[in-house]
């Protein structure tokens, strides 16, 4: 039975890696053969800035080939070579048994990710981003990044893995709907925590300066029926020249732009973006989001209790007998090939979402032409790509394609006008 839960294993591997790998390299073939501005946004886009954005999609997507396969083989290695019964049996010997075992496992898996993934970082900050003048972060700023993000993980990761632990060793054969609850708790608390204490360690917010661009963003929130937190600009320049902004809470979310964004727009653009932001909660995206990713973690739970148990699972794997903290690296390592074919399905309700937003904030804020004057500046500032292939975009793209974008917004403008 272990030969034969291996063989599946490795059959659902290939296939995911296989499918993405094509998806990105049918995707780079069709940017390397594309030239100048797609025929839908001449005069909207300008030749220099097209071959920029297309040198940089095919810059990033090469790297991501790299790192892609890179990743795929070392996790391959990983679960096949024995490592993963040779760490258990390691720390048995060092005399660690029960939750200290179990959290050490997991631990160490994660700080030996994270080392694999330093020379990745360090190539796509200092040596991609560089190439195409985003970067603006110094080694010490990174360095330092790195050893915040280690120490927040080890403040609230290594209690949540002792707690993980008790759940499912004291809480009976329902442990995993008690784990459940209690990581949606958690969950809620991370909301609250994020902007409150772990944002403010890596950037500066403060509150956006009076004047033109702060009061037209309140109107808008207040003729949305928004409730928020307050208008804060980020200091993401630090780091880089890219632009966004977004909401953090769920509640009375609070309002962050980066402060390329403030510098870059017109009070119309940015009105533009915050209606759009705002729609997504108006819409309840926000919180569809979050329900589907509570079930998506009640369902792992459900299932990684029965894989807890299950002596073939563990045997394929070169363990010798069930472990709880084996059977959650096996999850956590290869339960992505099992259900790597939902990502069109995520990528197609995050568009659909996308396009209810828009639609929303042609009707708040009132200024179309504003709203797609930002959408090509926030192309062309981040240099994305123009020119994606149909396959690619329909399996990853979170956000419509420009060209998609703009036709949509020009017909929500007319049914707008038409009412």
């Amino acid at each position: 039975m272990a030969d034969r839960v291996l063989e599946i294993f490795i059959l659902f591997f290939v296939a995911q890696v296989g499918v993405e790998t094509a998806l990105l390299v049918v995707n780079l073939r069709h940017v390397a053969r594309s030239r100048g501005v797609p025929p839908a946004l001449e005069g909207l886009v300008d030749a220099g800035h097209a071959d920029r954005s297309r040198a940089y999609t095919l810059a990033n997507g090469r790297f991501g080939l790299v790192e892609g396969l890179f990743g795929a083989a070392l996790t391959l290695a990983v679960l096949l070579s024995g490592v993963l019964p040779w760490l258990d049996r390691t720390l048995v010997g060092a005399g660690l048994e029960g939750a200290h075992r179990f959290v050490a496992f997991l631990v160490a898996l994660s700080l030996a990710a994270s080392v694999v993934s330093v020379p990745f970082g360090l190539y796509r900050t200092f040596v991609l981003e560089e190439r195409f003048r985003f970067n603006r972060t110094t080694l010490r700023t990174w360095v330092g990044d790195r050893l915040k993000s280690l120490l927040v993980q080890t403040v609230l990761g290594v209690p949540l893995l002792y707690a993980v632990y008790a759940f499912m060793r004291f809480a009976g054969p329902l442990w995993w709907v008690w784990l459940f609850a209690f990581l949606v708790l958690f969950q809620l608390f991370m909301l609250w925590l994020y902007p409150a204490v772990i944002a403010p360690l890596f950037n500066r917010f403060s509150p956006l300066p009076d004047g033109a661009l702060r009061e037209r963003l309140e109107r808008i929130a207040s003729d949305a029926g928004f409730r928020n937190r307050g208008l804060f600009v980020m200091d993401a320049s630090r780091r880089s020249a890219h632009s966004n902004a977004y909401f953090t809470g769920i509640l009375r979310p609070r309002i962050v732009l980066f402060d390329t964004l403030v510098e870059r727009m017109s009070v119309d653009e940015a009105a533009s973006v915050l209606a759009h932001e705002i729609g997504h909660y108006r819409a309840h995206h926000v919180q569809r989001r979050l329900a589907l990713g509570i079930f998506a973690t009640f369902a792992g739970l459900f299932v990684l209790s029965r894989l807890v148990p299950w002596p073939p699972l563990h045997e394929a794997f070169g363990f010798p007998a069930p472990t709880l903290h084996g059977a959650v690296a096996l999850l956590m390592l290869g339960g992505g090939a099992f259900v790597f074919w939902l990502q069109p399905l995520a990528a197609l309700m995050s568009r659909r979402h996308e396009y209810e937003a828009d639609r929303f904030a042609v009707r708040i804020a009132r200024a179309p032409a504003a709203l797609k004057t930002a959408l090509l500046r926030l192309t062309g500032e981040n240099l994305s790509n123009l020119h994606p292939h149909p396959w690619y975009s329909a399996w990853h793209y979170t956000h419509p394609v420009l060209v998609e974008r703009l036709a949509a917004i020009d017909r929500a403008t007319a049914a707008l006008q038409g009412s």
